[in-house]
């Protein structure tokens, strides 16, 4: 049996400019931070000549053309484990559809396990590029490369995309007093409603394809934001990148119509009277989760729990996609 494990992210600045639509024009930058929340696979060898695969659904087929999950079907094409007597079980510590990157968590993970079954080592650069050859150039998803690469990678890590595909990675260079104080004061709300990204991704990606002038201005200024985000929190000016995340949010909204809505928007409003510093809505937007700054957390609290807002507390991850189990 191996158990693998991947964690759930945040992004901290610049989420956007790692879709290819942008960064293959003017380079990409962001800010992502790994979460101690996770999508765990297990593989197990079986005597049964089929493939089990348990997810949300139930599948038991013949042969790997047959699996209906598209990223299950196109990992086990590209390692090579297309045989039978596979049981495959995935499990996640939060829904997908919450926009904390549960996609390129599951992929990680998946191909993890599959190279250790095959008794193959990959490195975490291999593992990010395989996660993003399956769900944007095999299944065509309008997503960018930030989930699969701090999944692989862990940390608060900051990652440029230039143009040809080649991704920089680097940690952030904060010192360890700022990175306690950024998790510490870093909260995260559950609106209470999960959402597809993929439509309002690719809105962003078909609009900045045909060079759409407001969409492109909005993600070169949201570069900008990533960039100054890393610097602030290099110098440990966190009220300044609690400033910078509330215009990233700002822009955020523009960006497209199904990004927020009104309880989304009376919700980051009651945080920002509550103590909230600066702000956002995680991922695509639609739903999901708020994430805030905050340094006067009990009043924050308070009245996010009044709201009906339930709080997932967190803790970085600095190990990315790892082995749990092997026997």
């Amino acid at each position: 049996m191996i158990i693998t494990r991947s964690p759930l992210r945040i992004s901290l600045g610049g989420g956007g400019t790692d879709l290819a639509s942008y960064y293959e024009q003017h380079g990409g930058f962001l800010i992502a931070a790994a979460l101690d929340k996770y999508v765990y696979i297990t593989l197990h060898r079986t005597f049964d000549p089929d493939m089990i695969i348990k997810y949300s659904r139930f599948e038991r087929v013949p042969h790997v053309d047959a699996i209906e999950h598209p990223i299950i079907r196109e990992a086990l094409r590209l390692t090579g484990a297309t045989g039978g007597h596979l049981e495959l079980t995935s499990m996640s510590d939060i829904p997908a559809g919450t926009g904390l990157g549960s996609s390129g968590s599951f992929t990680t993970a998946l191909l993890h396990a599959l190279h250790m079954q095959q008794k193959r080592i990959v490195s975490k650069q291999e593992l990010a590029e395989e996660a993003c050859r399956i769900e944007i150039d095999i299944l065509g998803e309008p997503i960018g490369k930030q989930d699969q690469y701090i999944a692989a990678f862990g940390g608060v890590t900051c990652f440029t995309f230039n143009p040809g595909g080649k991704v920089d990675v680097a940690p952030l260079a904060a010192s360890e007093e700022t990175l306690v104080n950024l998790e510490d004061n870093l909260l995260l709300f559950f609106t209470g409603y999960t959402r597809s990204a993929s439509a309002i991704l690719k809105d962003q990606n078909d609009r900045t394809k045909s060079s759409d002038g407001a969409m492109v201005r909005n993600l070169h200024r949201v570069k900008e934001i990533g960039v100054a985000s890393c610097e602030a929190l290099e110098h440990g000016d966190l009220h300044g990148f609690a400033a910078l995340m509330h215009e990233h949010w700002e822009l955020k909204r523009k960006r497209s119509g199904g990004m927020s809505n009104s309880r989304i928007d009376d919700c980051y409003e009651l945080a920002r009277r509550n103590g909230a510093l600066g702000g956002k809505v995680i991922g695509a937007g639609g739903g999901g989760f708020l994430m805030f700054y905050a340094e006067d957390k009990g009043r924050l609290r308070h009245a996010m729990r009044e709201a009906g807002l339930a709080e997932v507390r967190l803790r970085f991850d600095f190990y990315g996609t790892q082995v749990v189990t092997q026997s």
